[in-house]
């Protein structure tokens, strides 16, 4: 069965990310194609980066960002969970995925991103530091957007009752899935 990780990607005291992190665990505690653990960037307290080189060249030197790499490659494939401060994705975040570079090798990623657009140009940019990574994005993401987005986090509407978003979570996990039992297939031969 594989493992997916689901990343939450800020760590800020006032976050919105643990709204879209209880739905989306409500929403795959009821799957049983795979297991779904979530990583919060705040147990993983890493310095800006500032190692010799990438993890691929020379081993990192900070305990912390070791100990990130150890469980990051635990798993099979990964939801990042992300959002847009000033049309890019969190600088924690982007300090997470250059910690680790084999251990994101020839494994599937998903997004599911909030606020006024979603996160959808955070993603578009994730997307590219993925293939980079030598990931593979999947095509669905989530974008929580606009009213939904403002009404979940000024007028505490909950993201449950909004059904529309439910058919896109779905597609993001089957694909997940899909390409997450084909790449480990492949990483296995």
């Amino acid at each position: 069965m594989l493992r997916i990780a689901i990343i939450i990607g800020s760590t800020r005291a006032t976050r919105f990310a643990d709204k879209p992190a209880a739905w989306l665990r409500g929403i795959v505690e009821g799957r049983t194609d795979a297991t779904y653990e979530f990583l919060d960037l705040r147990d993983f307290p890493m310095p800006f980066f500032d190692e010799v080189a990438s993890n691929a060249y020379a081993p990192s030197t900070n305990e912390v960002a070791q100990r990130w790499q150890q469980t990051v490659a635990q798993y099979d494939a990964y939801i990042i969970l992300t959002a847009e401060y000033n049309h890019a994705p969190t600088a924690v975040l982007k300090n997470a995925l250059d910690y680790a570079y084999p251990e994101w090798n020839r494994k599937p990623v998903a997004f599911v991103g909030y606020g006024s657009v979603g996160a959808a140009r955070a993603i578009e940019q994730l997307r590219l530091i993925a293939v980079e990574l030598q990931m593979a994005p999947t095509r669905t993401g989530v974008h929580i957007q606009g009213a939904d987005f403002f009404g979940a986090w000024q007028q505490g509407a909950a993201l449950e009752e909004m059904a529309h978003l439910q058919p896109g979570v779905t597609t993001m996990l089957d694909e997940l899935n899909w390409w997450g039992n084909a790449l480990k297939t492949a990483r296995q031969a």
